[in-house]
């Protein structure tokens, strides 16, 4: 399986919702996942047992180092159609970040390090730790059926919750449900409840037998946010809260709920999908209503406390012990693969997140112990694109990319290993 940020939720071009996956469609749309490959991440044991260095936080990599990273990351991020972006580099040296553009390109407003922004799809990784954290607690068992904490899922009595996390349980995801778009790109303040999108997507399921396929599915996520909810007896904020956010310290990471609010400082969003925007103007989506991602991708946060997360998501460290962060890791099906919720490829673990306005990525390399994030308030891509729309016919690069993934690749080889994804189309 080969990892790529990639539009699988993408039915036509103007439906592009949590077009966030890590994972090639041409690769995976015919096979599951083979169980505990684990071989994207070599020795894991030693991976989850390394200690962070004190200069990890404090200190300062050197010049040389940092201007080929930044020299990247401006490069790519000029081959965007982003007006800003935000990068972030964590290594046992030290640390570097920087800001690129505008974050209001109307009131001329530059971008900022310390700026949030809507993290889309990276929210499923924090489902998924939650699931995995309940399974450590021996509150729920990954070979669970979902038909045990959720009634009516069309072969609930057979689709695991390990299923649903890797994407393979045959649950349709209704960002894919033109019923679904139309509502929602008509009206972006509309407010949906998880049962509503449950119903959406269950209404188009099964896909095919559980375990049969690899197909990204919002509704998966969702589905597994109820179950943290049935099993905590608590919201699915205060579950996010009392296991990631408190043992991480994740002090600028929020859950926004049924509000449209964005934390000070935050960078404005533009998207080229929904019904007002036009080729040469996009519309800006800062404050559509984030409630349909639920657990799929509605969490916000700002680069500091994603660079801690992404070291933390990789060892495990602070979130899980060492025997449930190793099985996770092995969830991975290979050199490359999505595992629960959380995917990889030439060890590089992590995920992409992306919805109207807004495209991130959080990548660890567990070899070396680097993390890079790369924050843009645009989801608009750039390239030689096919489906995606773009803001010029002319591209801006052969390969059509999303710009977070864009700039993160760059970044990526400029540290001396390589991401690539498959390009989007």
């Amino acid at each position: 399986m080969n990892i790529v940020s990639q539009n699988l939720d993408t039915q036509s071009v103007s439906i592009r919702l949590f077009a966030a996956v890590v994972i090639a469609a041409s690769a995976v749309s015919t096979a599951a996942p083979a169980a505990d490959g684990g071989t994207c991440v070599g020795d894991i044991r030693q991976v989850i047992a390394r200690m962070p260095t004190p200069a990890m936080t404090k200190g300062t990599l050197p010049k040389d180092v940092t201007d080929k990273i930044d020299a990247a990351a401006k490069a790519s991020f000029a081959r965007t159609f982003a007006p800003g972006a935000i990068a972030g580099v964590r290594t046992p040296e030290g640390t570097w970040t920087a800001a690129y553009g505008l974050a209001d390109p109307k009131a001329g407003k530059p971008m900022t390090v310390a700026m949030h922004t809507r993290v889309g799809s990276i929210t499923k990784t924090f489902t998924g730790t939650v699931i995995m954290r309940l399974v450590q607690d021996r509150k729920i068992s990954l070979d669970d059926p979902i038909e045990k904490y959720i009634s009516g899922v069309p072969n609930g009595n057979t689709i695991t919750l390990r299923q649903l996390a890797n994407m393979t349980s045959g649950v349709a995801s209704y960002t894919r449900s033109a019923k679904f778009t139309d509502s929602y790109f008509a009206k972006p303040e509309t407010v949906f409840t998880p049962d509503q999108l449950l119903q959406v997507g269950l209404a188009a399921s099964p896909l095919f037998p559980p375990g049969a396929q690899f197909d990204y599915s919002n509704t998966n996520t969702v589905l597994l946010g109820m179950v943290i909810e049935k099993v905590t007896g608590k919201p699915v904020a205060e579950a996010f809260d009392a296991m990631v956010f408190k043992p991480l310290k994740l002090l600028n990471t929020s859950w926004p709920g049924q509000s449209t609010r964005m934390p000070e400082p935050y960078a404005d969003g533009f998207t080229l999908q929904g019904d007002f925007a036009k080729p040469d103007a996009p519309s800006n989506a800062t404050f559509w209503n984030p409630a349909w991602g639920w657990t799929a991708g509605e969490l916000i946060s700002n680069m500091d406390d994603l660079l801690t997360y992404g070291r933390a998501l990789g060892t495990g460290q602070g979130l899980l012990n060492p025997d449930t962060q190793e099985a996770r890791l092995k969830s991975i099906p290979g050199a490359a693969g999505y595992g629960i919720a959380i995917g990889c490829i030439g060890g590089w673990v992590g995920h992409t997140g992306e919805l109207p306005g807004y495209n991130t990525t959080v990548f660890y390399h567990a070899a070396s112990d680097i993390t890079v994030v790369v924050q843009t308030n645009s989801d608009i891509a750039s390239g030689n694109c096919e489906e995606s729309p773009t803001l010029a016919k002319d591209p801006r690069d052969s390969v059509c990319s999303s710009p977070a993934t864009r700039i993160f690749a760059a970044m990526s080889e400029a540290l001396g290993h390589k991401f690539t994804p498959l390009p989007a189309k």
